[in-house]
């Protein structure tokens, strides 16, 4: 399982996403290898807010970088800002490299592309929670 920290609770994670399918098949994927899903927010002001609001139980954000009201680089600065220690994955479609170009200069520890691959998904997510 590896969403099992070595203590055996599960890491937490807070989906940001205006993709209701996205967060929903991020969910699935998590789940099924013992994550929990802290809160899922549909755009990054409410991310952020989320965030703000209980980040220290909260190991993993994955965020969106195309959403409506606050996009993904925005919601990350902010993320940053309240937590320098924040682990950050941007989700993003292929052909958007100066953008995760930019978010990992941010802070972001890495990116995940849509579609999403199960095994790709776990990978990423595993290796940056060892980091």
């Amino acid at each position: 399982m590896h969403g099992v920290k070595m203590n055996g609770k599960p890491y937490r994670v807070l989906i940001v996403d205006d993709s209701a399918f996205i967060a929903k098949q991020l969910s699935q994927i998590l789940i099924s290898e013992g994550f929990e899903i802290a809160h899922v927010a549909e755009n990054g002001a409410i991310g952020v807010e989320m965030y703000q609001e209980g980040f220290e139980d909260i190991d993993l954000v994955t965020l969106d970088i195309t959403m409506p009201k606050m996009d993904g680089i925005s919601a990350l600065e902010r993320i940053m800002a309240i937590n320098k220690n924040a682990v950050v994955l941007m989700v993003s479609a292929l052909g958007r490299e100066d953008l995760i170009k930019r978010s990992i200069f941010i802070g972001a520890k890495g990116f995940i592309v849509k579609p999403l691959d199960r095994e790709k998904v776990l990978t990423r997510i595993t290796a940056v929670l060892k980091e």
